[in-house]
C-alpha cells in the first residue's frame, strides 16, 4: 500500500501575514505559485492513485502547479471555519482574549453560514476525509493517496491519523507549499516525512 501524501498549499497574502484564512478564496502570491512549481520534482517519482484537494482556488492552484492530473475536490478537505476569527492574526486574538489557544479553545461565530467550528468537529471532520482514503486505498492500485489541502486541517488529520486527539495537532507545525507523508510501519500509522520543501 502506498502512503498518505499531504501537501499544504503555496503562501497566499493572508498565509504571509499570519492571518487565520478559511472560507475567504485567496489566490496564491507570486511566490506561492514557485512553490506549488517547485513541489512536482518531489512528486514526479511516486506512484500515485489518488488526488483530492480541497475546494478552494489556493489549494487547487497548488496541485495543478505542482503537476498533479486527474484530482477530485473533496469539501471535507476544506480549512478549519475560524467564525468570527477570519482574517484576524493570533496576536490580535490575544489582545482581546490573553491566553486564547486555537487547539483547545476554538473560535468565535462568524457570518451567517460560517458558525466556526470546535477542535472536536475538526476531528470528526479529519476521520471522514480519512475513511475517504482509505478507501481510495483500498480501490487503487497501490500507490499514494495525495490530500492538498490546508495547515491546521491537515495537523489535525495528522494528529488523527496517528490515534491522537485532535488538539493535538498543534504538534505538527506546517508551512505553505510543503509535502509531508504519513505511512505505515509494522502496521501501525507513522511520520515518514514531515514538512518537506524542495
Amino acid at each position: 500500500m502506498g502512503e498518505l501524501v499531504l501537501i499544504r498549499h503555496g503562501e497566499t497574502e493572508w498565509s504571509m501575514t499570519g492571518r487565520h484564512t478559511s472560507y475567504t478564496d485567496l489566490p496564491l502570491t507570486a511566490h506561492g505559485e514557485e512553490q506549488a512549481r517547485s513541489l512536482a520534482p518531489l512528486l514526479a517519482s511516486r506512484h500515485i492513485s489518488c488526488v483530492l484537494t480541497s475546494p478552494m482556488q489556493r489549494a487547487r492552484d497548488t496541485a495543478k502547479l505542482a503537476g498533479l492530473d486527474h484530482t477530485k475536490v473533496d469539501p471535507g478537505l476544506r480549512e478549519w471555519d475560524y467564525g468570527g476569527y477570519e482574517g484576524v492574526t493570533t496576536r490580535d486574538i490575544l489582545r482581546e482574549r490573553p491566553g486564547w489557544d486555537l487547539w483547545t479553545d476554538g473560535v468565535i461565530p462568524g457570518p451567517e453560514g460560517h458558525p466556526g467550528e470546535s477542535p472536536q468537529q475538526i476531528g470528526e471532520r479529519a476521520d471522514r476525509v480519512l475513511a475517504r482514503a482509505e478507501a481510495a486505498f483500498a480501490n487503487g492500485d497501490g500507490g499514494d493517496v495525495v490530500l492538498v489541502a490546508h495547515a491546521h486541517f491537515l495537523r489535525v488529520l495528522t494528529a488523527r491519523r496517528l490515534g491522537l486527539p485532535p488538539a493535538d495537532g498543534a504538534l505538527f507545525q506546517l508551512a505553505t507549499g510543503t509535502v509531508s507523508r504519513l505511512g505505515s510501519e509494522h502496521g501501525r500509522h507513522v511520520l515518514t516525512s514531515w514538512n518537506r520543501q524542495p
